[in-house]
């Protein structure tokens, strides 16, 4: 899901300041190997075991789960590949010194401050499940699907006490977090196909056709949750990672490789978390919906809770736990590292370990509030639609700034500090989809590609205006 990459030897170079305002050098160069190990650590984590279960809540059908799962993922890969790592690895940088060569510093610093409170509150909702099974032992209350607000007493001082221990991990830099998360994820993705085959046993499920029939040809929604169709799912899982691909934010990582065709390793996260994990997830769930608590919640005219802790728990017993806690913890920490090398990029006087902290109480904060989780979806969507439209300013120069007349980097070939046409493009687009978004009720994650055409379009047709003014 989000950026949270676990290849210690990329990662070391990324987050350790090297080759940060230059292009990578042929000798630090990485294989498609690395990356393959990296993104099948990163999409099996802690989000899966919300995502799958959500799915269920919104009432879809297996053929919209599990043909538009493999579509929506296929799609992802595409854009990886054709996208973000073809322009990786002709300019080999970050995706903070591209955008601050066309948008100016001024501007990036706005997008690297989004970025950071956006990553904070994907690390709230993975401190949020993290603390579901930490509470089991406890008998805490778990939170509801339809919760906001913090649930008890419990509750709060659980979850102050795993981001209290997510920052200062954080903190101490991203050679621990990395080594850490290299170790888990393999434990991880275990722990999925485990669950998923108890969970099968569990249902009595015996051949392909019953497999089918647990989601059958869908069901209504749950109260409070929207109807999931077969483009729902498609888009949905195509821009879960929005702001990783055509959002360009692996531009950062595919600078190491050696040849675009490394983005296709991206198929190992998109088919590994995005596809098995998830539906191991909604199997886990669909054991949970046929208990008696849970149909005590529909027959009250409530959605069941999505506790991932206690469903995991239900299947493989403390390995379960153990399982969700460090999924939790292995997209917390690193996400709250990254949040921190955001705010750094506004505040550079801060060392790394304060900023880090800073970042850690944010997302912690965040984690009291159980809708950060329970929204799964929605944010996720919300935060691709934020930012993938700055990727199409670099991908719209990149392959079509010599045909419209458009001068490449023009904050940096001009000077300047804040480029009026980036902001014009972002803002229209953003503004109209949005508008159209909320107005007349349409899927957040339907008008992400709209708005990402609309403002790579509109970047070009502001950029040539405003060259011409000034070159005039």
């Amino acid at each position: 899901m989000t950026q949270y990459h676990k290849e210690e030897d990329i990662i070391e170079d990324i987050s350790g300041g090297e080759f940060e305002r230059t292009p990578v050098p042929k000798s630090k160069l990485k294989s498609w190997k690395s990356f393959l190990g990296m993104y099948a650590g990163e999409h099996a984590a802690g989000t899966e075991f919300v995502i799958g279960p959500l799915f269920l809540t919104a009432g879809v059908s297996a053929f919209d789960l599990i043909i538009g799962l493999l579509i929506g993922n296929l799609l992802a890969v595409l854009s990886w590949r054709f996208l973000t790592a073809e322009i990786a690895v002709k300019n080999r940088l970050t995706l903070y010194f591209q955008l601050e060569k066309i948008c100016g510093k001024n501007l990036v610093t706005g997008y690297n401050l989004a970025n950071g409170i956006l990553f904070c509150f994907l690390a709230g909702s993975m401190i949020t499940v993290s603390a579901t099974a930490v509470g089991i032992p406890f008998n805490m209350p778990m939170p509801k699907l339809t919760d906001t607000m913090p649930n008890g007493v419990s509750w709060i001082i659980i979850v102050l006490a795993i981001g209290t221990v997510i920052s200062l991990i954080a903190a101490r830099g991203y050679d621990t977090v990395a080594k850490a998360a290299n170790w888990m994820s393999p434990v991880i993705v275990l722990a999925f196909v485990v669950c998923g085959i108890v969970a099968l046993k569990q249902l009595g499920v015996t051949s392909f056709s019953e497999f089918w029939d647990i989601w059958e040809e869908g069901r209504a929604p749950f109260p409070g949750q929207i109807k999931y169709t077969f483009w729902h799912v498609v888009i949905w899982s195509w821009f879960a990672n929005a702001a990783m691909h055509i959002g360009m934010s692996d531009l950062s990582v595919f600078r190491f490789a050696k040849k675009a065709s490394s983005g296709w390793t991206t198929a190992a996260g998109m088919y590994v978390g995005h596809y098995m994990a998830w539906i191991s997830a909604a199997l886990l769930y669909a054991v949970y919906i046929q208990s008696p608590e849970a149909q005590a919640f529909l027959s009250s005219g409530e959605a069941p809770p999505v506790a991932p802790g206690p469903l995991a728990y239900n299947a493989i017993g403390i390995f379960g736990i153990i399982a969700v806690v460090l999924a939790g913890w292995t997209t917390a920490n690193p996400t709250i590292y990254r949040a921190g090398l955001a705010f750094q990029a506004i505040f550079p006087k801060l060392s790394t370990a304060k900023v880090t902290i800073i970042a850690g109480s944010l997302a912690t904060i965040a984690g009291l509030f159980p809708a950060f989780a329970m929204k799964l979806l929605g944010f996720v969507a919300l935060y691709g639609f934020i930012l993938a439209p700055f990727g199409a300013i670099i991908v719209f120069e990149h392959f079509f700034s010599e045909k419209a007349g458009v001068i490449k980097n023009y904050a940096e070939v001009a000077n300047i500090k804040f480029n009026t046409a980036v902001i014009l493009a972002w803002g229209i687009s953003f503004g109209l989809f949005y508008f159209i978004s909320l107005q007349f009720d349409v899927f957040l994650s339907f008008v992400t590609f709209p708005a990402w055409l609309l403002c790579g379009v509109l970047f070009l047709a502001f950029s040539k205006y405003y060259q011409k003014k000034q070159y005039a």
